[in-house]
């Protein structure tokens, strides 16, 4: 499971439009506050590494659990 943290929602919301675009499921969920207490918003999407073509827009971090 790979989770991205972000800077702002709004960031969060355009991350996983752009991502929809190429084809890649994204969950938005609740950020769990071991990983980040920013925006409150995090992606979370299927897999053991973050995709190659993943946008970096407002990204504040990415997690592999």
């Amino acid at each position: 499971m790979v989770y991205v943290t972000f800077v702002s929602h709004y960031g969060a919301v355009r991350f996983r439009q752009k991502m929809a675009q190429r084809g890649v499921s994204v969950t938005l969920m609740p950020v769990p506050r071991f990983l980040s207490s920013s925006c409150g918003t995090c992606a979370r999407l299927e897999g053991d590494a973050p995709p190659e073509n993943m946008p970096q827009d407002d990204v504040e971090g990415v997690y592999v659990r």
